[in-house]
């Protein structure tokens, strides 16, 4: 049927609002993927399942119906149950967006924490209800199946009290309004991949992490503490992302209400999905496309300037929090593969003691800083699928050895 090897393996599941991620790991230690993919286009025409790996089959592009999310996860289990073997999946892992005040690390899935994430729903309806349905569909399939929740805020939890609140009436802080950050597995990925290839002093020292995606945010990391990161109580706070606004005066909101009438709803619709890089550009969200059209579109520049500048004011605000800076990590899609971009935010830090190699830049090399430099500038893959892996496994031995 397959050479992924008899199992037993981990499947890891990452819903967005139109996108289910996936990828399957033999628990034998290390880790090893050994199956991917992702269904797109959830709830759009010309729904997309692809899958990479080793197996045989059921490999590469093909067109599906995915009306919604769980449409999606069906496929998904017909795909694990021709191509692997469902009864082969001895636990799922899945990144849930927001943890709220409740979790701060890894947890099973029960009917309590589902009724949480229910109340919290609020907090985060671009992904939440999604990401419940996904998992109410594994109990469906097999309510003996083991799940395990990692939370993207859980990274963030423990910030000192002055970067979690928000300055409005206090009752709302008891209320679980507050900053939480997010994009936490990464960050955990990413300095645990810090420790591995650079110094313990390196990895406990003053560091920022740059994870510039679709979505975007940075965070300040000492002693291998998150102390302060961009985004705030939701996702759509920090740096100008792709379609997300990042932090806009919040007198907007009246403003709007009053000379064009609009929503909530509707606003809320504008800063996630109309605005950022496509809404300053207007003509695509994609860095990659501005920064070709940059020289004959003047929109296309300024989006790109805004990004690179917003980018270098929270370097030096993060760096101010934490009195310093000693590392500088890039990583996610523009922070990997954009060594324009790179260098764009970096000009100008150098007052921080950020110095890139212009070579070394290029080359997308691992280090990028220059040899003598004082902070040291590094690219870094991220992997929040293998970071998900870990934490279900780790629970696994954990409950074994309860057992």
């Amino acid at each position: 049927m397959n050479d992924v090897g008899p199992g037993p393996f981990v499947l890891t599941v990452n819903g967005g609002s139109s996108s289910l991620k996936f990828a399957l790991y033999g628990t034998a230690a290390p880790l090893r993927r050994v199956a991917g993919g992702m269904i797109d286009r959830i709830g759009l025409p010309e729904s997309v399942l692809a899958v990479t790996g080793p197996a045989k089959s059921g490999l590469g592009r093909q067109a599906v119906e995915a009306p919604d999310h769980a449409a999606a996860v069906g496929l998904l289990m017909e795909w694990l149950e021709k191509h692997i073997g469902f009864t082969k999946v001895r636990a799922v892992g899945h990144r849930v967006v927001h943890g709220g005040s409740v979790y701060s690390r890894p947890a099973p899935v029960t009917a309590d924490m589902l009724a949480e994430l229910r109340r919290i729903g609020p907090y985060d309806p671009e992904h939440l209800p999604s990401e419940i349905a996904l998992i109410e569909a594994f109990t469906r399939r097999d309510p003996q199946l083991r799940q395990i929740a990692c939370f993207d805020t859980a990274f963030h939890h423990d910030m000192p009290r002055a970067a979690r609140l928000l300055a409005i009436p206090r009752r709302y802080d008891k209320m679980g309004v507050r900053r939480y950050g997010f994009h936490g597995l990464s960050c955990a990925f990413l300095m645990k991949e810090l420790a591995r290839i650079g110094t313990k002093e390196e990895a406990e020292g003053r560091v920022i992490l740059a994870h510039l995606g679709n979505g975007a945010s940075m965070t300040a990391v000492t002693g291998g503490k998150s102390v302060e990161t961009t985004m705030g109580f939701t996702p759509t706070s920090g740096l100008p992302m792709s379609r997300r606004s990042g932090d806009l005066d919040p007198g907007l909101v009246s403003y709007l209400a009053r000379t064009e009438g609009m929503s909530a709803d509707r606003f809320h619709r504008m800063v996630n999905t109309e605005s950022g890089l496509l809404g300053l550009s207007e003509c695509s969200s994609d860095m990659r496309d501005l920064l070709a059209r940059e020289r004959s579109d003047p929109r296309a520049a300024e989006a790109v300037e805004f990004f690179c500048y917003q980018a270098r004011k929270w370097i030096g605000a993060l760096a101010a929090v934490m009195g310093g800076l000693d590392q500088l990590v890039f990583s996610a899609g523009i922070g990997e593969r954009s060594p324009v971009i790179r260098a764009r935010i970096c000009d100008g830090l150098q007052f921080l003691g950020v110095e890139l190699d212009a070579a070394r830049n290029e080359a997308d090399a691992p280090v990028i800083s220059k040899h003598k430099g004082r902070v040291t500038v590094r690219v870094i893959p991220t992997d929040e699928e293998i970071e998900i892996a870990q934490s279900v496994c780790l629970m696994l031995d954990a409950n074994n050895k309860v057992q």
